[in-house]
């Protein structure tokens, strides 16, 4: 089995989750495998940025995720590792890169983004990454009424 270390991004805008749908019509997140002596956190940013046109920065680890299916073009199983991130994207703004297959995408409030994602380890994913997003957000918001 090829096993393909991968990274990714969930990406907040205030109550929203930006999600993909790839060719297939899936709704996804932002991905891509790491290659070039890159690290994950590049890669995860440069995905973003390739696949949805969004600019977004790192807040903190989401864990990894993984799954399998059979890739007909190398004749074999492949198994991709995924790093997640949880990211903030400091405006809504977003361009579709139709060039790499995908049919639609944007800023979903959470609880819409949670119906539309194909695969249930998504779901779970963006479910814990939006409990650190805002958990971060407390954070944030706790050092500037104390500071301010």
């Amino acid at each position: 089995m090829l096993v393909r270390q991968c990274a990714g991004g969930v990406v907040f805008n205030g109550e929203s989750v930006f999600l993909l749908q790839n060719d297939k019509g899936e709704w996804v997140l932002p991905k891509g495998v790491i290659r070039n002596g890159k690290i994950a956190n590049e890669v995860a940013i440069t995905r973003v940025r390739y696949e949805g046109g969004v600019s977004a920065k790192i807040i903190s680890s989401a864990g990894e995720t993984s799954y399998e299916f059979f890739s007909f073009s190398r004749k074999r199983p492949v198994c991709n590792r995924i790093n997640w991130f949880v990211m903030e994207a400091p405006e809504p703004e977003f361009s579709i890169n139709r060039m790499e297959g995908f049919k639609d995408g944007g800023f979903f409030h959470i609880d819409e983004a949670l119906e539309k994602i194909t695969y249930s380890q998504d779901q779970a994913l963006v479910r814990y990454a939006y409990k650190k997003y805002r958990e971060y957000l407390d954070e944030v918001n706790s050092k500037e009424v104390v500071g301010g």
